[in-house]
């Protein structure tokens, strides 16, 4: 199927319509699927009742029984985040899944997210081809002949005949327009090849705004691939809903991108937003979680002054799927959907099968429960990989005589995803999708020529996050920053203490303390390489970027590809199982101090195997998470 990348939609007579007539418009949506389709957690390879579009489908289909013929979307990132995800894109099954599901369920339009280009131009043209509607991306531009230009518009007019109060039936016209992050450019520059480019969200909208009101569009609502941010420091926010919000024509926002819910308390303190009526100055926006953990909803009350209708009322809602226990544990709200459950199941079953395969052993648990506060071997396992990949590739070259570091960070360590959102490799075979839980994400190797200033530098910002701490103080929270855990990055083959009783680098402080390399401080005029990923190697994170001439490796190869490679590699030269290195980073003591962060329930079970660590468990939060007490 060829959809027209700027196709015109024909205006036609809008019917019957009277002065104060009333209809109601409901917007359903969904955001950031991330291939999680059937109620199930592949690298636990359990059910789970918080993740799944089988189970957002039964609130699809309650919200549909409440209201007259609502209008269905999706706001991105649908293709690529699970290991069913990284198994279709690698055998190219037909048909698509995710397709399948959404034509299933009668989505009127999607748009695209940053991670629909993570595995590259032909697999997503490959699965766009088989969309039975709308696919969306008003900023995202060709540069050159490629075959997914062809298949995304900016914007579509949706139909919809509406009953008034007096039982009179009026035709709506609904004006959808998309757009995603520009940075997508960036941060999946490899797999993209040049092919396209992304323009700026706000530019885009308010280009297109007028378009879609001369085509007859009575509401136009802006699927917004982006969460809700300020510009700092005058520069550009990457999260640009409430900029999109102040736009005139625009009467409602879909958001997504940061996997958080609104309306929410999380964005009380944030100006021009209501958190509680759901609203980004004064008008309507809904953000539905990820995985399918919640369905957005907004409803629109229309009015017709005679002319045109204009919204008089709305009501926004995040419908979950899932509830806690006062006890912290998962509760399911709704039932999977029996006939989308029965659909996808094959691709379902081959995939959690190729999960299965096994690639290597371990002898000791690999978890990231104390990622956060230690250097742990889920991490340390990736650095270990890296590191012998880049040796490898530079061997017998120019660049053989320079020492290869290695820079990740823990993919899986709690956050919005929940407590459920740690790696946890139970000692025995290492399988496939233990893999998948080790390395989250689709990044590509990469390694920098890096100084040791630059080592520095980078753990400086690795350890913004972190709250300062006064001595002396007991329980004081150990985060401050409101940031993922990806972006804390631990350096292997270096040693070196973080003091938290220094401000981070943003406030003028020096954290990283007795860094050293092979047991000697670290000379700031030494070079190294550095292998790190393509995310983090182009500046994302809010690393510094770096030139083009500090890139010695950059290679379309799967950091967890180098992984699996790395664990199987062990076993092929005799060893039997993984072992962790020592702790290479640690907290500089603070006598009589004390912090407290939030883990896993199951990290309890392992306090004892972390004889450095002063670690006293206290209670469960009301979000599942067990609280646990730091001795500086």
């Amino acid at each position: 199927m060829t959809i027209s990348f700027t196709s015109a939609i024909p205006v036609v007579d809008q019917g019957p319509s009277a002065a104060d007539a009333q209809v109601c418009l409901r917007v359903i949506a969904t955001s950031d699927l991330h291939m999680h389709l059937s109620g199930h957690d592949y690298h636990a390879d359990a059910t789970c009742v918080r993740k799944g579009l089988c189970l957002t489908a039964s609130l699809i289909a309650e919200a549909r029984r409440e209201v007259q013929d609502p209008v269905l979307l999706d706001n991105g990132d649908f293709l690529q985040g699970s290991p069913l995800g990284d198994y279709v894109a690698q055998v190219s099954l037909r048909p698509h899944p995710m397709l399948q599901a959404m034509a299933h369920l009668r989505y009127d339009a999607i748009n695209l997210g940053n991670h629909e280009f993570s595995h590259g131009i032909p697999t997503l043209a490959a699965a766009l081809e088989q969309a039975p509607f709308p696919v969306l991306s008003a900023n995202t531009l060709p540069l050159k002949p490629n075959p997914v230009s062809p298949l995304i518009r900016p914007w579509t007019l949706l139909e919809r005949h509406l009953n008034d109060q007096n039982g009179q039936s009026h035709l709506v016209r609904i004006g959808v327009i998309g757009v995603l992050p520009m940075d997508t450019a960036i941060w999946d520059r490899q797999a993209i090849g040049g092919q396209v480019g992304m323009d700026p969200m706000i530019e885009a909208v308010a280009r297109h705004v007028p378009d879609v009101r001369a085509a007859g569009a009575d509401v136009v609502v802006v699927l917004a691939h982006c969460g809700v941010g300020a510009a700092l420091n005058g520069n550009r926010p990457q999260d640009e809903a409430l900029e999109l919000a102040r736009l005139d024509g625009v009467d409602a926002l879909v958001m997504g991108h940061v996997h958080m819910v609104f309306p929410g308390p999380g964005f009380a303190a944030v100006p021009g937003v209501d958190a509680d009526a759901g609203t980004l100055h004064g008008k309507p926006a809904v953000m539905p979680g990820f995985f399918g953990s919640h369905l957005g909803v907004i409803d629109l009350d229309l009015m017709h002054n005679g002319t045109s209708w204009r919204v008089a009322r709305h009501r926004v809602e995040a419908r979950p799927i899932s509830t806690r226990a006062t006890d912290g544990t998962p509760v399911g709200l709704v039932p999977p959907d029996e006939a989308l459950t029965a659909l996808i199941h094959p691709a379902h079953e081959a995939a959690r099968a190729w999960t299965r395969e096994p690639i290597g052993h371990t002898a000791r648990a690999i978890h990231s429960f104390f990622a956060m506060v230690t250097d742990c071997p889920s991490v340390q396992i990736i650095n270990q990989a890296q590191s012998a990949y880049v040796i490898e590739r530079l061997a017998n070259g120019p660049l053989a005589h320079l020492p290869v570091l290695s820079a990740t960070s823990p993919f899986r360590a709690g956050g919005v995803g929940g407590p459920e959102n740690y790696t946890n490799v139970p000692p025995g075979e290492i399988l496939l999708r233990h893999a998948a839980d080790l390395y989250l994400h689709p990044n590509t190797i990469m390694a920098l020529r890096i100084t040791g200033a630059g080592l520095r530098n980078w753990l400086e910002c690795a350890v913004r996050g972190y709250r300062q701490v006064l001595l002396g103080g007991v329980d004081q929270p150990l985060f401050g920053l409101d940031l993922p855990s990806f972006v804390y990055d631990t350096i292997g083959g270096l040693t070196y203490e973080i003091d938290l009783s220094v401000p981070p680098m943003d406030k003028g402080g020096q954290r990283i303390c007795d860094l050293c390399w092979q047991g000697m401080p670290l000379d700031p005029s030494q070079e190294f390489i550095l292998a790190t990923n393509s995310y983090r190697g182009s500046g994302n994170g809010g690393y510094t970027r770096r030139e083009s001439a500090g890139v010695v490796l950059d290679e379309q190869i799967a950091n967890r590809d180098i992984v699996i490679s790395h664990i199987r590699r062990v076993l092929a030269q005799g060893g039997s199982s993984m072992e962790p290195d020592r702790p290479g980073w640690r907290f500089r003591p603070m006598p009589g101090t004390s912090v407290v962060f939030d883990t896993s329930p199951q990290a309890e079970q392992h306090l004892a195997n972390q004889p450095d660590l002063a670690l006293t468990p206290l209670f469960r939060t009301r979000d599942g998470f067990l609280r646990v007490r730091l001795s500086l």
